[in-house]
């Protein structure tokens, strides 16, 4: 009991220091898509910001991983892991950004960004100092020091905001355009720099024949599983304007679809961000627990406790989009239909990363790559047949179904080589019943938009009230 409270305040440390920030940065979005960009700018946004996070996973190399990994084994100096896992880092993200520089002409071509090869050198530049700073922001996750990760986090986004009301309401300047959302980045990012001075002067390249190539073995493999998720947002984003038949939407162009794809994306990153707050606290934690006798339970628990949260998550943004709408441009609300398909495709997401814990702490991350290329597929194929179907509906789906199946897969194989008790069908019901209420409670059509929106607060504090109250009578029988 004692260790799911410290991951829950951990979770809820990590929580201030990524979910707070991307919400003050989704705060962005009503300048961006009501009174600065087109639906056709925003779509250009969209696809080089999707770009820019797969690109960002090969930077990370799964490193982060590894330096939790092998920092945790007995008798390992963790100054010197952190000198390893940084050089790794540097070395590829230096060497891919000098190739992108060299190139930065044809990129920005290739990307229908040919008048503005500086959007590409801004963000090879945003993608660099990423890289710098993963392995120093994992030596603070290691180290508990979950208060100072979330005020770097928060004063990084803090300066994103100033700049963007600074540039596009003071300085903008047309020939600059959406280009001045990845200065903004850039310059934002430029704060990390200054806050881990001091670590990265003190980094000093390290190299072990022996226990570099172990690190790297190890950890590419995770860097392909990273590159599932952001693969199926790439493809699920420049696809869309590749095969989505001309005329599909009939009032608008695939750009203009992209675009209201992306902004419409936006909201279910809310689920992700909630995944991305309890992987922070959640992968120290499984590494230190890992020889716990006790751990398969309490992983089990673990899993079951974040389903429950997922699935308020997805209700309570599910059931309120009449109010959240409002947060984009009238013109980006008609592709509100895909958000409760895309939460429900994250929280399988973050299901996959929590039971892929298996392989991680058993060295078998090879199959994370064997899990990676059938997700991988499957985006694929989903996306090529549902698109000229379905248009983003069918990119939707697309999402759903890949994670969904990453999840199956993994549990599948996990069970075989190192047992954790999951509650499978308490945890299938809950996601169930959280869809069916979305479902039935959108079957009920209120004119009046107040008494919609109080109706929908109240469905979702009472769905709230009974997954508190089961939650409580669940860990009573535990604890009795």
């Amino acid at each position: 009991m004692s260790k799911l409270k410290s991951l829950a305040t951990q979770t809820a440390l990590y929580g201030l220091g990524s979910m707070l920030p991307r919400f003050l940065n989704f705060l962005l979005l009503p300048l961006h898509t009501k009174s600065m960009f087109t639906t056709a700018q925003y779509g250009d946004i969209t696809n080089l910001m999707a770009i820019v996070g797969v690109v960002n996973v090969i930077y990370m190399f799964g490193m982060e991983t590894a330096y939790f990994r092998f920092s945790n084994q007995q008798g390992a100096d963790p100054r010197k892991i952190f000198n390893m896992a940084q050089t790794v880092v540097v070395g590829i993200s230096l060497t891919v950004s000098s190739l992108c520089l060299i190139f930065n002409k044809h990129i920005a071509a290739a990307l229908d960004q040919k008048d503005h090869p500086e959007f590409i050198v801004w963000l090879v530049a945003v993608m660099l100092i990423d890289a710098l700073v993963a392995i120093p922001f994992a030596q603070l996750r290691q180290q508990n020091k979950a208060l100072k990760f979330a005020t770097y986090k928060i004063a990084n986004v803090a300066i994103l905001i100033g700049l963007n009301l600074y540039f596009l309401k003071v300085n903008y300047r047309p020939q600059v355009g959406i280009g001045y959302v990845f200065l903004a980045n850039l310059i934002a990012n430029a704060f990390f720099v200054a806050a881990f001075a001091k670590t990265l002067v003190q980094w000093r390249p390290t190299w072990s024949r022996t226990l570099s190539p172990q690190m790297i073995r190890y950890a590419y493999p995770i860097m392909l599983t990273g590159l599932a998720g952001m693969t199926n947002e790439f493809f699920s984003r420049t696809t869309l304007g590749y095969w989505l038949p001309n005329g599909f939407y009939g009032h608008m162009s695939n750009k203009d679809a992209l675009g209201i794809f992306g902004a419409c994306y936006k909201f279910a990153v809310f689920m992700n961000l909630g995944i991305q707050a309890f992987r922070y606290a959640a992968e120290p934690f499984f590494f230190s627990n890992a020889n716990d006798k006790n751990s398969p339970d309490l992983f089990a628990k673990v899993n079951h406790y974040f389903v429950v949260a997922g699935c308020i998550v997805l209700l309570g943004i599910s059931l309120n989009l009449d109010i959240i709408k409002y947060f984009i441009g009238n013109e980006f609300r008609e592709g509100l239909d895909i958000v409760p398909i895309l939460l429900l495709a994250y929280l399988f997401l973050g299901i996959y990363y929590n039971t892929s814990v298996w392989f991680k702490l058993t060295s078998k991350t090879y199959v994370g790559t064997i899990i990676t290329l059938a997700g991988v597929a499957i985006t694929f194929l989903g996306n090529y047949c549902l698109i000229p179907i379905y248009g983003y509906l069918g990119s939707s789906w697309a999402a759903f179904l890949c994670y969904f199946a990453m999840t199956v897969i993994c549990i599948w194989l996990g069970q075989k080589h190192y047992p954790i008790p999951y509650t499978y069908g308490k945890d299938l019901l809950y996601i169930i019943a959280t869809m069916l209420t979305v479902f039935l409670v959108h079957q009920i059509n209120i004119t009046n938009q107040v008494w919609a929106s109080a109706f929908h607060i109240a469905a979702t504090i009472v769905f709230i009230g009974i997954c508190v109250l089961l939650a409580a009578r669940d860990l009573a029988k535990k604890t009795a």
